[in-house]
């Protein structure tokens, strides 16, 4: 005789409120030490800076009360050097991320066509990105030396006169950033190859089919396509050259007067050469504002044309 089996006995069980319950648990359980290092290693830093913001803690008098509310904030807004670096370090970070997408981009595109000796080609674009910063700020200080260094060395055997890159208020800037772009390139240069490498090719064989050229091409599959992967790219560079110290400091401590003065470089030296913790905590506060804002200002920008 042929078993009878109900329509219930058949139905698999549901997971019910308490198995959904230990999923979470597991979950935050496995994630917890992460979590925790994160907030130990980033978030107690923040809070500290933000006591500090408000307080009237100097190197001279090393006390966090009395808490003085905004008095901090105002004395360093009231300060026309901190506008003055405000303004260099968001014209240096525009001008740095740029000149690395641009020639990123551009590197990007030639290793996409290369086959057999990319990996050679990856190899040599890692070796400036694994470098530390403070490493890259001494050679090319050295490099760049008025009187014993190479470059002004290959100009005079060109014929041409010594120029001296790290104490001129016009050059200086100039050299700082095609430093960092020097450095910074290879990052870009590997996320937007990753990007160009899984891009799918029926829209290209559409767009040959149809009689559009190279440029066409790249101006109206290859960028649109890549646009996500470019943002990303943008993103965590803006956020790199906002808040840069090493090579101000390796470099030119800022100078030659304020032309390289930066508002992390403008943070250290209110708080440690002018012994204002509170003061210089207050700066730094400004700096994570600014980073926010222009963070949040680009992925608006990007949602909208989007």
């Amino acid at each position: 005789m042929p078993i009878k089996t109900s329509a219930v006995s058949l139905r698999k069980p549901k997971p019910g409120v308490a198995g959904f319950d230990r999923f979470c648990l597991t979950g935050w359980a496995f994630a917890s030490p992460g979590l925790l290092a994160l907030a130990i290693v980033l978030g107690f830093p923040v809070i500290y800076a933000l006591v500090l913001a408000f307080s009237s803690f100097t190197l001279l008098r090393p006390t966090l009360a009395p808490f003085v509310g905004l008095d901090n904030v105002i004395a360093v807004l009231s300060d026309d050097a901190f506008w003055s670096a405000a303004w260099l370090t968001i014209k240096y970070s525009l001008i740095t991320v740029s000149g690395e997408f641009i020639v990123g981009l551009g590197i990007a595109l030639m290793l996409n066509r290369v086959v057999k000796t990319r990996p050679l080609y990856f190899a040599l674009l890692i070796i400036p990105m694994a470098m530390s910063p403070v490493c890259v700020g001494l050679i090319w200080r050295m490099l760049l030396q008025p009187n014993l260094g190479i470059v002004n060395h290959m100009l005079e055997s060109w014929g041409w006169p010594r120029v001296d890159w790290l104490g001129s208020p016009t050059l200086a800037f100039w050299t700082m950033a095609f430093i960092d772009i020097w450095q910074q390139m290879s990052f870009v240069v590997l996320i937007l190859v990753a990007g160009l490498a899984a891009l799918p090719r029926e829209p290209y064989e559409a767009a040959e089919m149809d009689g559009a050229r190279g440029w066409q091409q790249f101006w109206y599959i290859t960028l649109p396509m890549l646009r996500p992967v470019a943002a990303i790219a943008v993103v965590i560079q803006l956020i790199n050259e906002l808040r840069t110290y090493d090579l101000p400091y390796v470099l030119t401590r800022g100078g030659p007067g304020t032309a390289t003065e930066v508002l992390s470089f403008f943070a250290y030296r209110r708080a440690f050469l002018g012994l204002s913790i509170n003061e210089g905590a207050a700066a730094a506060l400004a700096l994570l504002l600014i980073v926010l804002a222009m963070t949040v200002v680009f992925f608006a920008m990007l949602e909208r044309r989007r």
